[in-house]
């Protein structure tokens, strides 16, 4: 007489073998997730910089007489009788803003023949040109992005943001197209 033996659940080689499998799907795909991540934040600071340039574009031809913001808050302060500031609010909450793993700091030196805009700033705050850049938070993130008046974009492998000029073409790294 044969008997048949009823399976009641797993062996434990059974889920001992799916938890193997799972794992090695995931040693595949952990890189690429990294690696996305990465460059959705490298895509982020881009954006911003894009986003400080035309503030700050918008900022010198309507309300600082030429002149550029010396801050991403005064950026963020709209012009007397409206509403809307010269850039996102959650990019000028404060003069050092972190957004997708990038630090984003910007400056202008204030020059003394600059006239009062039209947001509060008093004359002589304001600037002749501007500095930004996006320096990364994460060891292996290795995309450093700044932008200055020239509108140009620029990417290098260290932080840019102690020597990039206010104005001109002598930028280290290469311009993005």
């Amino acid at each position: 007489m044969t008997t048949i033996r009823q399976s009641d659940g797993f062996a434990l080689v059974d889920l001992i073998f799916v938890v193997g499998i799972i794992g090695i799907l995931f040693g595949i795909a952990a890189p690429n997730l990294m690696q996305a991540r990465h460059s959705s934040g490298a895509a982020s600071a881009l954006g911003s910089l894009r986003a400080i340039g035309s503030g700050q574009l918008t900022y010198a031809l309507s309300c600082g007489g030429g002149f550029y913001a010396p801050s991403l808050t005064v950026l963020g302060t709209p012009a007397t009788g409206t509403n809307e500031p010269f850039i996102s609010p959650n990019i000028s909450e404060s003069d050092s803003v972190i957004r997708a793993g990038y630090l984003l700091e910007m400056e202008a030196a204030p020059f003394a023949g600059s006239p009062a805009s039209c947001n509060g700033m008093a004359a002589g705050e304001s600037g002749l040109g501007f500095a930004a850049a996006a320096d990364p938070l994460e060891p292996n993130m290795n995309r450093f992005f700044a932008i200055n008046a020239n509108g140009q974009i620029w990417e290098h492998t260290s932080s840019m943001y102690a020597t990039i000029p206010e104005v001109g073409d002598s930028l280290v790294g290469q311009p993005l197209q």
